[in-house]
């Protein structure tokens, strides 16, 4: 990529992310709990692909993403985030899954089958979700996570699919400890049954 393909793709990174905390913070929680909330996700329409390797090692994935959304005329609708496919507890960091996503707008469906084996475009249907943050200064996500899955269980709701995280601020710094993120967890409530 030459230097003006970089710059414009840098660029609309750091747009989308001021963009995305002035969303993310005009949204009232629903429930707020010791800085936990629910938040109704609308459906969306994502490009998205899967990287796999070590999370200090995603910026090309993320630009390649962005340039062939540019390359195919698709509008990016929102931040880039991140939907972690594996436990990096549980695996070497050559074996984590990432799903990288870019919310783009329903129009950009037309594409869909035509990116790729590890690239595409699909809708995610609505869902609510727990929301918590990983505060800046933070290199180690482990106690947001405990305290998040903790108070979902406690609070009668299931997760209904992987964990996903939105870098609010210093995305571009590379250093995930001076990040600040919004952690975002699906659930739905679970039904109980009297027997």
């Amino acid at each position: 990529m030459n230097r003006t393909k970089i710059l414009i793709v840098s660029l609309t990174i750091i747009c989308l992310t001021i963009v995305s905390v002035v969303e993310i913070s005009a949204q009232p929680p629903a429930k707020k709990d010791s800085g936990i909330s629910v938040h109704k996700i609308e459906e969306e329409v994502v490009l998205y692909t899967i990287y796999r390797g070590s999370y200090d090692k995603i910026g090309p994935a993320i630009g390649g993403l962005y340039a062939l959304a540019g390359k195919k005329g698709i509008s990016p609708r929102g931040p880039v985030y991140y939907v972690y496919l594996n436990n990096p507890n549980r695996v070497s960091n050559e074996h984590w899954l990432t799903e990288v996503r870019i919310p783009v707008s329903k129009d950009a469906l037309k594409a869909a089958g035509t990116l790729g084996e590890m690239t595409d475009i699909k809708t995610l249907p609505p869902t609510e979700a727990a929301v918590a943050v990983k505060p800046e200064g933070q290199a180690d996500p482990t106690n947001t996570y405990d305290k998040l899955y903790a108070w979902i269980f406690k609070e009668g709701y299931m997760t209904v699919d992987s964990a996903r995280e939105v870098f609010l601020t210093n995305a571009m710094s590379g250093d995930y400890s001076q990040m600040k993120s919004e952690i975002i967890i699906p659930i739905r409530k679970v039904s109980r049954r009297e027997d």
